[in-house]
């Protein structure tokens, strides 16, 4: 047996040994097979999957991250609301994206909202009601005509028969005047909590909070609830906050919803909220492809308001382009 040959420096060993493991890799790849200690051939994909087996008996199991403690009911109400005072911060100037001027005006533009952006709606609504600004006027409105003016905003068919119903009802039952009490609006056709909580938090000052789409996604988020129910939703997060708080909370996390905690792909690096969340790393989690993900005047882009109020940051949507004539 030869004897072993004199160690040379640790620099000079560490490069030697680096070059002599990067050529083993290379020669393993290119070679068909490998000589092994007992002088036999084995192929080199066996030796391979030996090494690497070797390599891993010898290193200590990865440590499995301790389990979180489960967030208790104090520990969760002190978060959220500390959420709402970040989203405040964030939207101080939040508001509902529905142009209206009136109670009547903001009941029929929630109904039309369904199912479409309230951009759309927006751009559909002043044709509306330059034709029908009162209940009475609508109620007369043929259905064909109706459905012509309310097309772009999707589902146009059961709209119509929404707003024909419940026009006929705030003129043979309410006198024309849309009713502040949550008791009387849900009475009316094509009207349900949520449009409701819109109408009299914005145009009766009376809180509500309103669980659309966004709000109940975030919700579930932010663990303020783990329901599916819109009114199991409403009734979770109001036991969280303070009366007084339910009509800006709603803008504000609907605002967030729509702007950063999108559906499907959540622009979680750019978050402002991020550390308060434990959906944190559901999204996009790099801040400059996070950025790219903002939408509105976050993303330096128009908001859904054609007349946004005066404080808003953004620029005013543009209003519907004509139809282009047939040739």
């Amino acid at each position: 047996m030869n004897a072993t040959p004199e160690k040379p420096a640790a620099a000079k060993k560490a490069v030697t040994k680096k070059a002599v493991t990067k050529r083993a890799t290379a020669a393993a790849e290119q070679a068909p097979a490998t000589r092994t200690a007992a002088g036999k051939t084995a192929p080199a994909k066996k030796a391979t999957a030996k090494k690497t087996a070797k390599t891993a008996a010898g290193k200590a199991p990865a440590k499995k991250a301790p389990a979180r403690k489960p967030e208790s009911r104090v520990a969760m109400v002190r978060r959220a609301r500390r959420i709402n005072r970040e989203l405040a911060e964030l939207y101080p100037y939040a508001h509902p994206e529905l142009d209206f001027t009136n109670p009547f005006e903001l009941l029929v533009a929630t109904v039309l909202s369904a199912q479409t952006t309230d951009l759309r709606v927006n751009q559909t609504t002043p044709r509306l009601f330059a034709v029908c600004p009162t209940p009475e006027d609508m109620a007369a409105m043929p259905p064909e005509k109706l459905e012509e003016l309310i097309r772009p905003t999707g589902f146009f068919r059961a709209k119509t028969k929404s707003l024909l119903g419940l026009s006929a009802a705030l003129r043979d039952r309410f006198g024309g005047e849309v009713p502040g009490r949550l008791e009387d609006l849900v009475t009316l056709p094509g009207v349900g909590r949520k449009t409701a909580n819109v109408v009299l938090g914005n145009a009766f000052g009376v809180p509500g909070i309103t669980v659309d789409t966004h709000f109940g996604r975030l919700a579930r988020r932010f663990g303020w609830t783990t329901a599916e129910d819109a009114e199991k939703v409403e009734a979770d997060v109001a036991a969280i906050f303070p009366k007084s708080e339910w009509t800006m909370l709603s803008h504000r996390v609907v605002f967030h919803g729509r702007r950063v905690c999108h559906s499907r792909k959540p622009a979680c690096g750019a978050c402002a909220i991020a550390p308060l969340c434990p959906a944190y790393g559901e999204g996009e989690t790099d801040p400059e492809k996070a950025k790219k993900l903002l939408k509105y005047e976050l993303g330096g882009q128009p908001g859904q308001r054609l007349k946004p109020p005066a404080d808003y940051p953004g620029r005013p949507a543009p209003p519907m382009a004509p139809p282009v004539a047939a040739s």
